[in-house]
């Protein structure tokens, strides 16, 4: 089938033809025609990244009364990112009708300006529900009028808290509207909700209720705990054209494994909700335009995600609900295309695998971690590919090969080769072969025993707004000192501990030195071996009470 067999207004198909749409995905031939010819209530059921936007977007931008300026239409949405993803949507669909008028209406942005994109006319309004409350309880949004309402990714809004906000709303709209809920999954919760605001809807699934997109391969790596972040490291580095999610649990763990992967040179950045929205934005786009090669989020940030090609999606913790699962893993293989969903689990969550096979009923592949070898032989046949496919500027070699094959004539074709391959890849074989060999005793915190390197003391910490990164940016933006210099970082909440090697020492001292963070002073010294600060005592007892205060402030 094509769009142009669906019973839609040529205005709007020269919109879909823009956009390079020819043919409706499943969810959008299921839905489409029904929506625009029939006057009823519906449920869709489908996985992430089926098109789910344009199966309720045409109907709705078709249904509405162009010459209104009154709301008629309604989208609620959990996040931020994946409102203002809808309403772009909208926008091009609607391109080549301008007088739809689409409002988009999320927290973290100017209310008064929000209020005055609906008051200048716009018939479809796009919100999350929080902030969508919030104005109608200032009485800035009238829903009186509202004939068509959408509920997208319902099971995420329920997980997410919102079963209050979305009654409110819904108190406030008209109960002849005609009601579409869309969802990757169909928990009690949104049974309930399909109970109480639809009447006799149709359901649209496709695929079944609560399984996992076939596209999707899922992958499980058993590790131990403290190994999550190395087995991390691995992955990315046996898929070095990787273009994917890392997913935590918690905004903390995303910062502090986006800070790592960047200290140890990935092409990454954190997706969480303590950042700004402008930092928010400029992250999506970044990985949107594939200048971001991971992006490391929470289930929450992550909702806005609407980006294909995601080539895997690596889960850093399991979620805590399986829904949640199906979410994450739907990130990839969009579209038709083949994707995988990686595990990274230990024992203590080993058994959740199970349960995730038995609700989504999907299979996991137990593999090895892959070795330093096989690691190497990947990035080698990216970097030969690379070879084969960059452009020679023939004009400019010209001039100088004759003297670059005068300085290499002594090389063979084979040692040429074997020179080029070490020059890229002896750091990295090096780094393998040490992961390989027995590691160090450690001491307190990851104190090396080894006599090469010095533990410094802070009297910085969480609660003067610091994490790993700032600490990161803080020692080498002073110090003049490359990120790689750096050893393991330790935060507490009033302190922290780094490492470096002992010959840089005076170096560090004396950079930091009278320097401020935020504008207040700090004092930076060499810690003893028993994790202390050689002027002052710090005992491990000390230590471990900090420990168990954080741990404490966390669980709140």
């Amino acid at each position: 089938m094509l769009f142009s067999e669906l019973p839609l207004n040529p205005k709007l198909l020269k919109g879909i033809e823009a956009l390079g749409f020819k043919s409706p995905t499943p969810v959008q031939e299921a839905t489409i025609g029904t929506l625009i010819e029939q006057d009823q209530d519906l449920i869709g059921l489908a996985q992430t990244g089926t098109g789910k936007t344009a199966a309720f977007g045409l109907p709705m931008i078709e249904k509405i009364n162009r010459k209104k300026s009154n709301v008629q239409g309604l989208v609620i949405a959990p996040t931020r990112e994946l409102c203002v993803q809808i309403s772009n949507d909208f926008k091009s669909f609607s391109k080549f009708i301008p007088e739809i008028q689409v409002a988009t209406i999320y927290g973290g942005a100017s209310m008064d300006k929000q209020s005055r994109e609906i008051k200048s006319g716009a018939q479809i309004v796009v919100a999350t529900p929080g902030r969508l409350m919030d104005m109608i309880r200032r009485k800035m949004v009238k829903l009186n009028k509202v004939e068509y309402t959408v509920l997208d990714e319902a099971d995420e809004m329920l997980n997410m808290g919102f079963k209050e906000d979305i009654d409110g709303i819904l108190a406030h709209t008209p109960k002849e509207k005609r009601t579409w809920l869309f969802s990757a999954t169909m928990p009690k919760g949104v049974a309930k909700i399909a109970k109480s605001y639809m009447e006799d809807p149709i359901e649209v699934t496709i695929g079944s209720k609560n399984i996992g997109a076939e596209n999707i391969h899922h992958v499980c790596f058993h590790v131990n705990e403290r190994e999550r972040y190395q087995a991390v490291k691995r992955i990315l580095d046996f898929h070095p054209n990787i273009y994917g999610l890392i997913f935590c649990r918690t905004r903390r763990t995303t910062q502090d494994i986006a800070d790592k992967l960047l200290k140890d040179g990935y092409n990454a950045a954190p997706l969480h909700g303590d950042l700004s929205q402008m930092q928010r934005d400029k992250a999506m786009e970044k990985f949107r335009e594939k200048t971001l090669q991971i992006l490391v989020a929470t289930d929450v940030a992550a909702r806005g995600i609407d980006v294909d090609n995601i080539s895997h999606v690596i889960n850093y913790h399991l979620p805590d609900d399986i829904e949640s699962y199906t979410h994450r893993s739907g990130r990839t293989a969009r579209a038709g295309k083949k994707g995988e969903s990686i595990a990274i689990v230990s024992n203590k969550d080993a058994h959740r695998i199970k349960q995730i096979e038995k609700k989504i009923k999907v299979s996991f592949e137990n593999r090895e971690l892959p070795t330093g070898i096989e690691i190497c032989e990947q990035q080698l046949f990216r970097y030969v590919d690379k070879i084969k496919r960059v452009k020679i500027n023939e004009s400019e070699l010209q001039k100088l090969l004759p003297s670059i094959q005068n300085e290499l004539s002594s090389f063979s074709k084979d040692d040429l080769i074997k020179h080029m391959i070490s020059l890229e890849f002896n750091q990295l074989l090096n780094y393998y072969e040490k992961v390989k060999a027995n590691k160090p005793n450690k001491g307190p915190k990851g104190w090396a025993k080894d006599d090469q390197h010095e533990r410094f003391f802070i009297n910085l910490g969480y609660n003067k707004g610091l994490n790993k990164g700032g600490l990161l940016r803080l020692i080498c933006s002073n110090t003049n000192l490359p990120s790689e210099s750096v050893g393991e970082l330790d935060l507490y909440n009033d302190f922290s501990f780094f490492e470096m090697e002992k010959s840089l020492s005076e170096k560090v001292l004396n950079s930091l030195e009278n320097k401020q963070y935020d504008g207040k002073d700090f004092v930076v010294q060499i810690a003893s071996k028993e994790g202390k600060k050689s002027s002052k005592g710090n005992s491990s007892k000390n230590r471990k009470n900090q420990r168990n205060k954080e741990r404490s402030r966390r669980r709140r």
